[in-house]
């Protein structure tokens, strides 16, 4: 992929991102910020990034590395990259029958062996850990609705 294309990728994903924006709904308190602002703010300083660098691969200044010798991929790429997509894909299909943390969980130790790490008792503490943390975090203390933490759980 040329730096072109990768700039007008990053334009199309910002203009997705920018309709999502549009959706978000109104909050029904009367806030002085509401909840696009930041959203609307990273969105548009994402665009700003991806025009001034689609204006510098259209005059040349961008080069591609990874078409330079040496720059191949490491082998086991595709098993890095299909477990990354089995992470999201594993959480997308579990989190409604068994709540939050089993299926944070089991993402986040695929994520990492994404990233080469070994599918063993310390990634599955560490991985439990930040899944449970995060869902006491956001689902008790700030009332985002994240569901049950496990199945049968309030």
């Amino acid at each position: 992929m040329t730096a072109l294309r990768l700039a007008f990728l990053l334009m199309a994903l910002c203009a997705v991102a920018a309709w999502q924006i549009t959706v978000i709904p109104e909050s029904l308190m009367q806030m002085t910020v509401g909840p696009v602002l930041a959203p609307a703010a990273i969105v548009g300083a994402l665009s700003l990034v991806a025009a001034l660098y689609g204006v510098s691969a259209w005059r040349g200044r961008q080069v591609d590395v990874s078409q330079a010798p040496g720059q191949e991929p490491l082998p086991g790429a595709n098993t890095r990259l299909l477990s990354l997509l089995a992470g999201g894909a594993v959480f997308i299909l579990l989190v409604i029958p068994l709540g939050f943390v089993l299926p944070a969980t089991l993402c986040g130790m695929l994520i990492a062996r994404a990233f080469d790490a070994s599918l063993n008792g310390k990634s599955l503490l560490i991985c439990s850990l930040i899944a449970t943390v995060f869902w006491i975090v956001f689902a008790r203390l700030l009332g985002v609705g994240l569901g049950p933490a496990l199945p049968g759980w309030i």
